[in-house]
């Protein structure tokens, strides 16, 4: 298919600007905490890591990963998983504003997160998360807009699919793939010893819903995303044996 047939109206305005909003991934402090999160942290705290389909990550191009939210570890679990420790590409998060505090915020704005807020976006948050698709990095947004505990998928915001397209068709053979994951944990309040399942799916091309509007692009491509999340997370309804000791 071709962005001949989509509106070239924007969701959000040019991403051609540089963004007001400070994030990077820090040349120093990043091989750091991989590291420390991969190989101490995470084997500390949990009884398993088990993760499926790292092979459905795309080893270059632009990528969104967007996985389920079940608690505050999945950032750690989604780096576990797919970032450079796993595909040697670096993770760029966008993160809820009230997490972007303090000494968390400046870890988390040197680990390649910039903040958000989910009920009323600014434009400067939204244009860079464009423009890290336009440079062709991989950008994590939980769709599901917060943390839910129940086992349950939640219904997807629509800005993740709006924001895929409005790279995709800014740049003519950008080829933003959206991959779906889905995150378990061996029990819901995720306690110290609990296992960590992450099942990850076959990317989405954003090329093949830019057409129509771009409402109805969207609205598709946020159903389709939430198919694929679902499918993933079905096997995963109640805590799994898991096999695999660390």
């Amino acid at each position: 298919m071709t962005v001949s047939n989509f509106s070239p109206k924007p969701f959000f305005p040019s991403a051609g600007s540089k963004s007001a909003v400070a994030s990077r991934v820090s040349p120093w402090l990043t091989p750091v905490v991989y590291p420390l999160g991969c190989r101490l942290v995470l084997p500390l705290y949990f009884r398993n890591l088990i993760v499926h389909g790292v092979e459905h990550i795309p080893t270059e191009g632009p990528v969104v990963l967007a996985p389920t939210h079940r608690a505050r570890w999945d950032a750690l679990t989604v780096a576990y998983a797919a970032g450079r420790w796993a595909t040697g590409r670096d993770l760029r998060f966008m993160v809820s504003a009230n997490e972007v505090r303090g000494i968390q915020g400046w870890f988390i704005r040197r680990l390649g997160g910039f903040p958000v807020n989910p009920q009323n976006p600014a434009i400067a948050s939204l244009r860079l998360g464009v423009e890290v698709l336009q440079n062709r990095e991989m950008l994590v947004i939980f769709p599901e807009g917060g943390i839910f505990r129940d086992r349950q998928v939640h219904p997807l915001k629509p800005g993740l699919a709006r924001l895929a397209l409005q790279a995709e068709t800014s740049q003519p053979g950008l080829g933003v793939q959206i991959v779906p994951m889905s995150i378990t944990y061996g029990n819901d309040s995720v306690s110290y010893g609990c296992g960590m399942t992450i099942r990850i799916g076959a990317p989405l091309s954003a090329i093949d819903y830019a057409q129509g509007t771009p409402k109805e692009s969207a609205k598709q491509l946020t159903a389709d995303l939430q198919h694929a999340i679902q499918s993933l997370d079905g096997g995963f309804l109640t805590p799994q044996p898991i096999s695999v000791n660390l």
